[in-house]
């Protein structure tokens, strides 16, 4: 029984989700908790220009319009946005003026925030603290942090931001350490870790596997090459000038090195790459096709310098396909997602990745066995423990 004399099966939320815009990383999930707590819950898009699923993004140079549904099994709303300027990219690109009044009419007895750096985000943060429980997710880590004055008064600036928050969700090690920095006590952590729709990355993997055997064949690599492969946005903190620099030191005709994606970069890498016809660009490609494009590799790499590579959910991706993951020390979800599955290196040395990549190569069953082990890993980082460690969140609330 609770507190309040109810059996505690009876008890039911109503949860206010509320974030910018949807993607393809969380409306699985919105999905699933929708489908399989008892708890209710209704999503606040707060970007509502982004509706028609169509958006220019900065990142790739170009608009996206993603193909897997992202307003499916779950109720939702975009609410008025006034902003002279709308978008995610700054703060006052979100500014809802009946968000707050749309929340308390829809009933909410919880309220999750994803991303504070918005006007209406904080708004509502700062108006529904003390009461009803606010929780918050975001994946913020230090890894970028300087020394010196500006950090002390960035330490104070997000102590008081989140002095308006009952409970954080964090993704990771990195996401934990960055709020415990920040004033949130351990008893108000709850774990909900970053994850990728495993399923769709390992339910055709036969047939994948095949058609990516002919896509490599149809570039012009052979059963015999090696590839190497980045797959995401052409941009300065990506630092895909390191897989130049790799193929620098891996002068073997063997070796290939795959780049995917476009970004405001992308002409000038181009342009540095063209002398080695081992190097192949390959546009951008949207998520259906991408279970394909990470078995076009034999091994995944993420050489980000930063700031600003919080996770990197494309370690998830290329590690559901069994490939083994090269990360720099500057990816948030590296620490947790890289054990004996690959190796963590210097954003500006390409020697350790070097060395791993001719391990691999000559040793296939160290490549199978790291390939498995990253499979089994990213197992764990998964939509069902997003909804599960959610659940018992708002279990635990109602029982206070």
């Amino acid at each position: 029984m609770s507190a309040a004399g109810r059996p505690i099966d009876s008890i039911v939320m109503k949860l206010a989700i509320v974030t910018t815009h949807p993607i393809q990383y969380n409306a699985p999930w919105f999905r699933m908790l929708a489908a399989e707590s008892k708890h209710s819950l209704k999503v606040f898009y707060t970007w509502e220009q982004s509706q028609a699923n169509e958006k220019f993004d900065p990142g790739f140079n170009k608009t996206i319009s993603w193909d897997i549904p992202l307003l499916e099994g779950y109720d939702y709303t975009f609410v008025k946005n006034v902003s002279a300027a709308p978008g995610s990219h700054h703060f006052k690109g979100v500014d809802n003026p009946t968000l707050i009044a749309e929340i308390k009419n829809w009933g909410a007895e919880a309220v999750m925030v994803i991303g504070w750096p918005f006007k209406s985000h904080l708004a509502c943060m700062r108006y529904f603290k003390g009461k009803i429980p606010v929780l918050f997710r975001g994946d913020s880590t230090m890894l970028d942090e300087q020394p010196g004055f500006k950090r002390l008064l960035r330490r104070l600036f997000l102590k008081y931001i989140y002095s308006n928050i009952d409970y954080a969700l964090y993704v990771g090690t990195n996401n934990k350490q960055y709020f415990l920095s920040h004033g949130v006590k351990e008893s108000k952590l709850c774990y909900v870790p970053h994850a990728i729709d495993n399923k769709r990355f390992t339910e055709n993997s036969k047939e994948d596997s095949k058609a990516a055997s002919e896509w490599r064949a149809r570039l012009g690599i052979s059963n015999d090459d090696f590839v190497i492969l980045y797959a995401g946005k052409i941009e300065e903190k990506k630092n895909v000038r390191y897989m130049l620099k790799l193929a620098g030191i891996l002068t073997d005709s063997k070796f290939r090195f795959v780049i995917v994606g476009n970004g405001p970069i992308e002409n000038a890498i181009k342009q540095e790459a063209s002398t080695d016809k081992r190097i192949i660009f390959i546009d951008f490609q949207n998520q259906l096709k991408m279970p394909l494009v990470y078995r076009l590799s034999d091994v995944f790499i993420l050489p980000s310098k930063g700031p600003g590579e919080t996770w990197g959910l494309a370690l998830n991706e290329a590690m559901a396909c069994e490939k083994p993951v090269i990360a720099s020390n500057k990816v948030g979800g590296a620490i947790d997602l890289i054990r004996g599955n690959g190796v963590i290196i210097d954003p500006d040395d390409v020697t350790d990745a070097a060395k791993y990549i001719n391990t691999l190569e000559g040793d296939k069953n160290k490549l199978v066995h790291a390939g498995l082990e990253s499979k089994a890993i990213v197992k764990d980082f998964s939509f069902q423990q997003i909804v599960n460690n959610i659940t018992l969140l708002l279990n635990k609330i109602s029982l206070a």
